[in-house]
C-alpha cells in the first residue's frame, strides 16, 4: 500500500520520438533518476509521470533542522516526516533540478516541454474529514478545524483560515455597531430639524445644476434626498467613526495574540525561514552557494519612480471617472425623457459607480502585471522576499484603484467648484459636480454601497462559478475517449494509479497566487470596512456575511475544485500584518476627514453655539439648529451670470421677471461674492476638529495596544519552561558522562 504512494505528478503531452522536446523531458527525468527518485509512467491522453523521493531526503532534513515535526529530539528513532513537509521538499527540488542544458522546470514548463506539475488529493482520512466536517455549506456556523487544515494543506493555509475565522468573529461586533448606528440613523429620518427646514423650504429658489436648459429649482423638490443623508450623516456616526478606529486595533492585537498561541502549539513560534530555505537549497545540492543580500539605490530609486507613475495613471483613471460624471451629468439633464431629466444627478452618480467597478475589473489585471515586472526588476534574494515585494506594490495600487474615486467624492467635490457666475470649467465647457444642498455624504454612501455589492456578490460569484465550470468541461471533454476503449477489446486491468491522477489533473490548477489572492480580496474589503465606514455604516455587516459565505466557498474550492496546494511552512500572515497596521492608521485619518469635511456635522455645531437664535438667550425649548439651511445658503444675482447661460422658464408658479436671485451652497458674501468671516469660522472649526479626532483616535489606539499584549502569559510560560528543560537536560547529560 505504502508503495504506491507519489509525491507528486509530471504531465506532459505525447511528443514525438526524438522530437527537441522528447528530449528535454528525458533528460530532466534522468537528473531525477540520477538522485534516487523512483518515477512511474502512465500513458493516456497525455502522458503521466508518477515521482517518489528517496528516503534520504527527508533523513537529511530532520537532522539539519533538529527534526522540529517530531515532538522526540531521539535520533536514533525516525519518525516519518509528515506528507505536508514531504511535499514541500519534493517540490522544492523539482523546482530547483537543473538540467544539462541549465533549464529548470520553469523553463521547461514554458516551452510545453511539461504541462503541469502537482502533488495529489490522497484518499487519507484527514482529507475525507475536511471534506465532510468543512468544505461543505451546511456546516457554514460551526468552528473551522485548523489543525487538520494545517495537517493537510500546510501552516500557510492554516494561518489564513485562522485568521479570516477571526476578522469575522470579531466583524460581528463591528456589525452590530453599524446596525445600531443606522437604526439610530432612522429614527431621526423625518424628525431631524435640518431635513424639517429643506422639506418645508417651498419659496427657496436654488441656481441651475448646468448651463444649458437647466431651470432654477426650488429646494423643497430634494427632501427625500436630504432626509437619506441625514439619516446617515448624525451625531451617531462620529461616536461609530472613533468606535470603528478602536475595533481595528483591538482586532489586530487579538489577532497577534491569537496567531501567537496557534504557532506555539505547532512548535513553530521561532521558526526561521531562512534557515528552513538554505536546509533545502543543501539537500538538492551540497555545493550550493547561497546568495549574498545585495541592495542597489539605483534599482530602488527606479522603482520607486515607476510606482509613483503607475500610481500617478491610478489617479489620472479617477480623473477620467470625475470627468465622465460631469459630462453624464450634462447629458441627463438636457435629455428629453423627464426621469432622466429629473434623477440626473443619482443617475449620474450611479453610472459613475458602475463604471468605477468595471476600472477595477480591469486595472486588476494590469496591476498585477506592472507589480510582477517591478518585482523581476529588483531581484528580490529568496521566493518569500520576492512575495513581500509583490504584496506591497500590488497591494498600493490596488488601493489607489479602490479609493482615487472615493477620495475625490469624500474630499473634493463640491469644493473646487467656484461659485455662480464663476465656475470652474473642464475644458472650458463642463461644470464640476456640486455637491447637494444637504451635503455630500449621500453620493459617498452611494459610490460605497454599489461597489461593495458589486464586488462581493459578482466576484463571488464569478470566483466559485469559473472554477466549477471549468472542472466540469475538463470531465466532460475526457470521458467519451474512455467509452469507445470499452467497445473495443477487453482493456487490460486498469492501473489503480491512473484513474486517481487523471481525476487530480481535471481539477483546476494551483499557482503561488492563489492564496494571495484570497488575502488581497479580505484585505481590500477590510479597507472597505474601516477607512470610510464613517459614510456606510452598513458596510462590517455586508463583510460579515459575505465572509461567512467566502470561508466555506474557499473551503470548497480547494477541496473539491483546485488541485491540491503545495504546503507550505509559516508561523505567521507575513507582510500582511504591516499592510493591516498601514489600513488601521488610515481609517483614522479617513474617517476624521470624513466627518470634518464631508459630513455637515461641523457646520451645523459651528452654526448652533455661533449663529443660531440659541446665541442670543432664547435657549428654552428650541431647536438650536433652526435656520440653518437658510444661513448656509448664499445668495446670488440674477444679472451676474456668465454670458452664455440660458436659463429656461420652467418653474410653472414664479414669473420668469420676477426672479432677481437664487441662492446656491456656500458662505460668500451677497456683494462682491467673497468668503464671509463664517466660512473660516467654519475652515477653523473643521481643522480643530480633525487634529482634535486623529490625536484622540491615535492615543486611544496606541493606549489599546500597550493594553493587550500580543504574547499571551501562556505562550510565554510555556517558551520559558521549554528552554528550561532543554537547559537542564544539556547539563544532566553533560554530568553524566563527565561521571562515566
Amino acid at each position: 500500500q505504502n508503495e504506491e504512494k507519489w509525491d507528486f505528478v509530471l504531465v506532459s503531452d505525447i511528443h514525438e520520438m526524438g522530437s527537441e522536446k522528447e528530449i528535454k523531458r528525458k533528460k530532466f527525468l534522468d537528473e531525477l533518476s540520477k538522485k534516487g527518485f523512483t518515477i512511474k509512467k502512465i500513458e493516456d491522453v497525455k502522458l503521466f509521470y508518477g515521482v517518489r523521493a528517496p528516503q534520504h531526503f527527508f533523513r537529511k532534513y530532520q537532522c539539519l533542522l533538529r527534526n522540529p515535526d517530531s515532538r522526540q529530539q531521539n535520533s536514533s528513532t525516525h519518525q516519518d516526516v509528515p506528507v505536508t513537509t514531504r511535499i514541500r521538499i519534493v517540490h522544492f527540488i523539482l523546482r530547483n533540478t537543473v538540467t544539462s542544458d541549465l533549464e529548470k522546470l520553469h523553463d521547461l514548463m514554458k516551452k510545453k516541454v511539461f504541462e503541469a506539475a502537482f502533488p495529489l488529493h490522497e484518499k487519507e482520512e484527514v482529507r475525507e474529514f475536511l471534506k465532510e466536517k468543512w468544505a461543505r455549506w451546511r456546516v457554514i456556523f460551526k468552528q473551522q478545524p485548523i489543525e487538520k487544515i494545517r495537517c493537510y494543506f500546510g501552516e500557510k493555509v492554516a494561518l489564513y483560515f485562522a485568521w479570516l475565522g477571526w476578522y469575522t468573529y470579531l466583524l460581528g461586533v463591528a456589525a452590530l455597531a453599524g446596525v445600531v448606528t443606522f437604526v439610530v440613523g432612522l429614527t431621526v429620518y423625518s424628525s431631524s430639524q435640518v431635513s424639517r427646514e429643506i422639506c418645508e423650504a417651498n419659496t427657496t429658489i436654488m441656481c441651475p445644476l448646468c448651463d444649458q436648459k437647466c431651470p432654477f429649482w426650488v429646494l423643497s423638490d430634494t427632501c427625500t434626498y436630504a432626509k437619506v443623508t441625514h439619516m446617515i450623516d448624525n451625531e451617531a456616526t462620529v461616536v461609530f467613526a472613533i468606535f470603528m478606529a478602536i475595533w481595528a486595533t483591538v482586532f489586530l492585537e487579538l489577532w497577534k495574540r491569537k496567531r501567537a498561541t496557534v504557532v506555539t502549539d505547532w512548535d513553530l513560534y521561532g521558526w526561521d525561514e531562512e534557515e528552513e530555505e538554505l536546509a533545502m537549497e543543501l539537500i538538492n545540492n551540497l555545493q550550493h552557494d547561497p546568495r549574498p543580500y545585495q541592495h542597489s539605490y539605483v534599482r530602488s530609486t527606479i522603482v520607486l519612480v515607476l510606482v509613483l507613475l503607475m500610481i500617478a495613471v491610478l489617479i489620472g483613471i479617477a480623473h477620467a471617472l470625475v470627468i465622465y460624471r460631469v459630462v453624464a451629468m450634462a447629458l441627463f439633464t438636457q435629455s428629453h425623457l423627464e426621469l432622466l431629466r429629473e434623477h440626473a444627478n443619482t443617475l449620474a452618480v450611479l453610472s459613475g459607480a458602475v463604471l468605477h467597478y468595471l476600472t477595477i475589473v480591469v486595472m486588476t489585471k494590469v496591476n498585477r502585471h506592472v507589480a510582477l515586472f517591478l518585482c523581476d526588476l529588483e531581484k528580490p534574494r529568496t521566493f518569500s522576499q520576492r512575495e513581500s515585494n509583490f504584496t506591497m506594490k500590488f497591494f498600493t495600487f490596488q488601493f489607489f484603484t479602490h479609493f482615487s474615486s472615493l477620495i475625490y467624492i469624500a474630499f473634493f467635490l463640491g469644493r473646487i467648484n467656484g461659485h455662480p457666475g464663476h465656475y470652474v470649467r473642464i475644458a472650458g465647457r463642463w461644470r464640476l459636480e456640486e455637491c447637494h444642498p444637504s451635503g455630500c455624504i449621500t453620493d459617498l454612501f452611494i459610490q460605497m454601497a454599489v461597489i461593495m455589492v458589486l464586488k462581493q456578490t459578482i466576484s463571488n460569484i464569478m470566483e466559485y462559478l469559473i472554477p466549477w465550470v471549468s472542472h466540469r468541461l475538463r470531465k466532460k471533454h475526457r470521458h467519451p475517449k474512455k467509452r469507445s476503449v470499452m467497445l473495443g477489446e477487453e482493456e487490460e486491468a486498469e492501473d489503480p494509479c491512473k484513474r486517481q491522477w487523471l481525476n487530480n489533473y481535471e481539477l483546476n490548477e494551483v499557482n503561488v497566487f492563489s492564496l494571495f489572492n484570497e488575502f488581497l480580496e479580505m484585505v481590500i474589503q477590510y479597507s472597505f470596512t474601516t477607512i470610510f465606514v464613517a459614510a456606510f455604516p452598513l458596510a462590517p455587516l455586508l463583510a460579515f456575511f459575505n465572509n461567512i459565505v467566502e470561508i466555506h466557498m474557499d473551503a470548497i474550492k480547494m477541496m473539491r475544485l483546485h488541485r491540491r496546494m503545495v504546503p507550505r511552512k509559516a508561523n505567521d500572515i507575513g507582510i500582511w500584518l504591516q499592510v493591516l497596521e498601514a489600513i488601521g492608521i488610515l481609517a483614522v485619518i479617513g474617517n476624521g476627514l470624513v466627518i470634518a469635511i464631508t459630513s455637515d456635522f461641523i457646520p451645523v455645531q459651528v452654526y448652533k453655539y455661533m449663529y443660531s437664535p440659541c446665541v442670543r438667550g432664547n435657549r428654552t425649548g428650541t431647536d438650536c439648529s433652526i435656520g440653518y439651511i437658510n444661513n448656509s445658503l448664499s445668495v446670488f444675482r440674477i444679472q451676474d451670470f456668465e454670458p452664455h447661460t440660458s436659463v429656461p422658464d420652467m418653474l410653472p408658479n414664479f414669473d420668469r421677471d420676477q426672479i432677481k436671485e437664487c441662492r446656491y451652497r456656500d458662505y460668500r458674501n451677497a456683494d462682491d461674492y467673497s468668503y464671509t468671516v463664517q466660512f473660516w469660522h467654519v475652515f477653523a472649526a473643521r481643522l480643530a476638529f480633525l487634529i482634535l479626532f486623529e490625536h484622540v483616535a491615535l492615543c486611544v489606539k496606541l493606549i489599546a495596544a500597550w493594553y493587550i499584549p500580543d504574547v499571551p502569559q501562556k505562550v510565554k510560560n510555556k517558551l520559558l519552561g521549554k528552554k528550561y528543560h532543554d537547559l537542564h537536560k544539556e547539563l544532566s547529560m553533560m554530568e553524566y558522562s563527565t561521571e562515566v
